[in-house]
């Protein structure tokens, strides 16, 4: 305890620069005279560490003891950091503590620039946990038991060892090897209604490149949305698939699949959006929103 207490006084005087003895015996939650004996032993040690009096006065480390010992360019200490920091924000401590300790000795202030925040707007912290259980699962190569929805609303019981954290298309999804089908499958992060960690391990393998790549069947649509729904068209097409008229109506031109998803894409838009091409696609959206209306009706 005391050692690794030594340790995390060098490494708070190196990120700080100067603290005073109460503001270590409270960080620490030691006495100030415990504060002062393990300077001594940091001193002892070989560390330069020193104590002024004083208003300004406190306890430092010589500058030059972090400088002398750093073999990193400046760029190559700052791109350590922003990794560090990138892993960071997913909360595991281990990975925090790294970031402080390399903080400190590359004499780099460890600045907040980068935040993830995994749950959905107006949510609780369930995609947060979510994201962490699953991840603690691929790290530990260990088996979870999911509940999961397909894109046609069914759902089912499977049992997972996942793989890989995928982040492709403002998605979150699992690489994983599906014990129920026997085979690979992606799980989208959202169709996960609910998950546990199971006591069991397995070998992890490497998840398989599929090279049959169902973008490649996508046919190209094209659609016209209202002004109105310029919010979500920015948000989820590419700019460069985005025309804007005269009257501030939106063209989009893109590939997508023509299944039960695009149908229940384009009537989430409502009366705000109107399907230009292929005309058969028209008919089927029409089809859909009549059966709606009759279901519906007063």
């Amino acid at each position: 305890m005391k050692e690794s207490r030594l340790f995390r006084i060098v490494y708070y005087l190196l990120d700080k620069g100067h603290a005073t003895a109460p503001e270590l015996a409270e960080k620490f939650e030691v006495s100030i005279r415990t504060i002062y004996r393990d300077i001594d032993v940091i001193s002892s040690a070989g560390i330069p560490v020193y104590v002024t009096t004083g208003r300004n006065g406190g306890i430092e480390i010589l500058d030059s003891y972090v400088l002398e010992k750093s073999i990193f360019s400046d760029k190559e200490k700052q791109d350590i950091m922003a990794a560090l920091q990138s892993l960071a924000v997913i909360d595991n401590t281990y990975e925090k503590e790294i970031l402080i300790k390399l903080s400190a000795l590359f004499n780099i202030r460890s600045e907040n620039w980068f935040e993830v925040d995994f749950s959905r707007w107006g949510g609780k912290t369930q995609d947060n946990d979510k994201f962490e259980l699953l991840k603690a699962a691929v790290i530990g190569h260990q088996a979870v038991s999911i509940t999961y929805v397909s894109s046609y609303g069914t759902q089912s019981q499977r049992k997972i060892h996942p793989l890989k954290l995928l982040y492709k298309s403002k998605e979150w999804y699992i690489k994983a090897y599906c014990t129920y089908k026997q085979d690979f499958r992606i799980f989208k992060f959202n169709r996960i209604t609910d998950l546990a960690l199971l006591d069991e391990h397995f070998t992890p393998v490497d998840f398989p490149d599929l090279q049959d790549d169902p973008k490649g069947t996508y046919n190209r649509i094209i659609i016209k949305f209202s002004k109105e729904m310029a919010y979500r068209v920015y948000d989820e097409f590419e700019a460069e698939n985005i025309g804007k008229q005269k009257d501030g109506s939106l063209i989009v031109s893109a590939e997508m699949p023509e299944d039960s998803w695009l149908i229940g894409y384009l009537l989430s838009f409502g009366t705000q959006a109107e399907v230009l091409e292929p005309a058969y696609l028209r008919k089927v959206l029409s089809n859909e929103a009549r059966k709606i209306y009759e279901m519906n009706k007063p």
